[in-house]
């Protein structure tokens, strides 16, 4: 494998309240992770809102990408809880789409930018089922959302990394997902790239999706994302961004590095509407 994984208001009234009510995407209670018995993550607890567009944001290091891979059960746990819309990853993985880091990915398997979509199909197919040309169609589909539908049948070493990024986010589109969750995304990728990636987390938002991006330029925090959450192992800050992304925070966050304090205050004044 690549990588592990996977109204109306008259409808209102008359749906039970309980019903009613907005899932909550993610609950991560109490949760300590550890590599070499490195405390990774330590005493973590943490909700995400739902159809929130959410940066995870932290130094090398941090914890950010084993926050994403705890969710989806790829390092175990060493205490705490996690519940994704209420129940453990395993009865909710069908809601769930997870886009590795490209490097972590084995771009020598034999697959095309369609097989490597169409991938995205398995889970709702089930063990007995293959794919058929619904599944192919709808992989063409999310191909031409990224607007790579002409590179469908190139081999995905022959792809550039742009290219390759897009390819792993068609395939979590066709998964049709509620909860994204997107291992740096931006990461060494062109202009047009990074644009087509924001446009694509905005729409998936609109349609009522959550989206948890593990991210690092700081000067594209106050445009891109609506909830923060600063990690360095331990949670510094969690909440929306025009309150958590604060100096005081980011210094907690990073231990006060000057030149990420030029970050820190260039982000701010384009936030505010200020010249660089």
């Amino acid at each position: 494998m690549l990588f592990n994984q996977t109204s109306s208001t008259a409808a209102a009234i008359e749906t039970p309240a309980c019903e009613l009510l907005v899932e909550r995407p993610l609950s991560v209670r109490d949760v300590t992770v550890a590599y070499h018995r490195k405390p990774v993550l330590w005493n973590l607890s943490l909700d995400i809102p739902a159809r929130s567009l959410v940066g995870i944001v932290g130094p090398n290091g941090a914890g950010k990408s084993t926050l994403l891979k705890t969710v989806v059960d790829m390092v175990p746990r060493i205490s705490g809880e996690v519940q994704v819309f209420g129940q453990r990853y395993s009865k909710a993985r069908s809601r769930v789409a997870y886009v590795p880091q490209r490097e972590t990915v084995d771009w020598d398997f034999p697959a095309t930018a369609l097989d490597v979509v169409q991938m995205g199909t398995y889970g709702q197919l089930g063990w007995f089922r293959r794919a058929g040309q619904a599944e192919r169609q709808r992989a063409l589909e999310a191909l031409r959302q990224m607007e790579i539908e002409h590179l469908a049948t190139r081999q995905i070493s022959q792809l550039s990394g742009g290219q390759q990024q897009r390819t792993f986010l068609a395939r979590a589109l066709v998964q049709r997902a509620d909860l994204y969750l997107m291992d740096e995304p931006f990461a060494a990728v062109d202009a047009s790239t990074e644009r087509a990636i924001v446009t694509l987390m905005r729409v998936l938002q609109t349609q009522g999706k959550t989206i948890l991006v593990v991210h690092h330029d700081l000067h594209t925090v106050p445009s891109y994302f609506d909830y923060l959450v600063l990690l360095n192992t331990r949670l510094v800050a969690a909440g929306p961004t025009s309150e958590v992304f604060t100096e005081d925070n980011l210094q907690k966050t990073y231990g006060g590095k000057l030149t990420l304090l030029e970050e820190v205050g260039e982000a701010m004044r384009l936030r505010d509407g200020g010249s660089p």
